[in-house]
């Protein structure tokens, strides 16, 4: 099994005079541990799971690009890209500088979106649910339009939302980006995995079973091999002694047990530097094997 982290609770010790620092010191310390991926949520004011609005947020892609600057092998994605915040040109040409400057490690964790006070707060246009699964698919063919050989494909990729007249993309990724769909929908999410992703992420909950059985139907609709999407489960890491942490190698073994190859744990707390190590010294190499 693959861990990876998720960085979202930015609410550190030192406040926003250290943040750099500390987020310099959270990667280099994954990177150096083995972790496999670094996620950064894509939100822009942080969310009522972690305290609301007035806790602090950091922007997504630049936070990955600071990390990049620190990291060496780590792979980089947000987690997971809201599909409203920008045109999937865009979206696409942001990724492939990522690749680019951090050396081939960028990834793109994508989904519909949520948190509407956050979009209406800033102005950021909100579409209905149903339109914003539309918006989903058509930004990932654009994406996959982008990056198809050694320049994009250069000709329209059209949709009922989005226009890209040529999608010309130099300099190209060197390496390209692995998609992952992220939720559990099973009439849509999952239809868009099976589809289109080499990623799937869910949430490792006693519905996990059955999530990965639809998940099966759909590619078997789709005629892709089920083997070939990487299944991905998110979940928070309490890891505060060693004790919480050899329960917590326990707990991923279980869920490597249901088919799931890559955690990505939310990181929260004051002091994530010190749980990123313990993760990295007990858990990492329990689970290495799983």
């Amino acid at each position: 099994m693959k861990i990876g982290l998720a960085f979202a609770d930015y609410a550190w010790e030192g406040g926003a005079v250290r943040m750099a620092e500390t987020l310099a010191a959270m990667s280099r310390s994954a990177d150096d541990a083995g972790f496999d991926v670094i996620g950064v949520a894509d939100h822009v004011w942080q969310g009522p799971h972690m305290g609301g609005a007035e806790q602090p947020m950091l922007e997504c892609f630049t936070t990955l690009a600071t990390i990049a600057a620190h990291t060496r092998r780590i792979r980089l994605m947000p987690m997971v890209a809201g599909v409203h915040f920008r045109a999937p040109g865009l979206l696409a040409k942001t990724v492939t500088t990522l690749d680019v400057l951090s050396g081939g490690r960028a990834d793109l964790g994508i989904g519909a979106g949520w948190y509407e006070e956050e979009a209406r707060g800033l102005g950021i246009d909100f579409p209905p649910v149903a339109e914003r699964f539309e918006r989903l698919e058509e930004a990932v063919r654009i994406c996959l339009g982008m990056w198809d050989g050694e320049r994009g494909c250069e000709k329209p990729v059209t949709g009922r939302h989005h226009r890209v007249d040529r999608a010309l993309n130099v300099p190209q990724n060197l390496t390209r980006p692995r998609i992952m769909i992220g939720g559990g929908g099973e009439k849509k999410t999952l239809r868009l995995v099976a589809r289109y992703a080499d990623a799937c992420n869910l949430y490792p909950g006693p519905d996990l079973g059955g999530k990965l059985a639809v998940l099966r139907r759909h590619c078997e609709a789709e005629g892709r091999d089920y083997d070939a999407i990487e299944k991905t489960c998110i979940m928070p890491f309490t890891a505060g002694d060693t004790a919480s942490a050899d329960e917590l190698a326990g707990v991923l073994r279980t869920i490597a047990g249901a088919g799931v190859t890559r955690v990505i744990g939310i990181l929260e707390g004051p002091d994530q530097v010190r749980g990123i190590d313990l993760v990295g010294e007990r858990v990492l190499p329990a689970v290495a094997d799983a």
